[in-house]
Formats: structure tokens, C-alpha cells, sequence
């Protein structure tokens, strides 16, 4: 889940000295948000997050109550597939020379060696500007 790692590279939960976690709110929102994508349960994003289940039902509750905001989830959000090899790794049938990104009704053509980095910052600009 690429999109969570770049979001969570920016908001971490906090640990204090004792080893008690702290959550920023944005995270407890993120989190929540999670959960409300198709076929997601509160079970395993709380143990994505190694966490209670309790937990995330308790931030829903803030949520629908308001009291927690959450961010704006699209609702193509879904995850790519992996695949995972082992030796030899077979050769690829074809090879991308362009990568389309597209976001309602632009497209944008990037070349296929653009880093993954750059095009979410592109993806993240395009939704900021729709």
C-alpha cells in the first residue's frame, strides 16, 4: 500500500518514553479513512497499524460524531499487485516506454523510468488542482 507509506512518512505516530503511542490526528483520520474503502475491515487495518480493532471503532465513533476529520479518500483508492520471484526472474514480455496517469478527464504522459516519488507528487497536484 504505496499511497499509505507516503502519507505516513509525514505524519508518524509519536512513541513516548515509556512506549506509550501517541497518534496525531491525522493519522487517527488516515487510519479511519482506511477503513472505509470497499471490502477494508476495522480488523485489518488495526493490524496493519498493530493495533486494537477497539481502537480504530473508538476514532470511527469521532468521525461520525464529527469530532474527527477525515481526508479525502478517491474512490478508485485500490492497491497494485505484487509479484514475487525467485530465481531466475522470468523476462518481461514487453517493456513500457510511457506510464498515463489519469485523473478524470486530464491524462498526463510520463516516460516509464519517472520515479515513484514524482508521480505521486504529480498525482497529489493534479487532485489539489481538481
Amino acid at each position: 500500500m504505496e499511497r499509505s507509506v507516503e502519507v505516513l512518512s509525514q505524519i508518524d505516530m509519536i512513541v513516548g518514553p515509556k512506549g506509550k503511542r501517541r497518534w496525531p490526528e491525522a493519522l487517527k483520520a488516515w487510519i479511519v479513512a482506511e477503513t472505509l474503502v470497499a471490502g477494508a475491515t476495522v480488523n485489518a487495518v488495526a493490524r496493519r497499524y498493530d493495533m486494537r480493532p477497539n481502537r480504530v471503532s473508538e476514532w470511527r465513533r469521532l468521525a461520525r460524531t464529527s469530532k474527527l476529520v477525515l481526508p479525502a479518500v478517491p474512490a478508485a483508492f485500490g492497491f497494485a499487485p505484487i509479484f514475487v520471484y525467485q530465481d531466475p526472474v522470468p523476462e518481461p514480455t514487453s517493456i513500457a516506454t510511457a506510464l498515463d496517469v489519469i485523473l478524470g478527464e486530464v491524462t498526463l504522459r510520463l516516460d516509464a523510468a519517472t520515479p515513484a516519488v514524482r508521480i505521486a507528487e504529480i498525482v497529489r497536484a493534479l487532485n489539489a488542482a481538481g
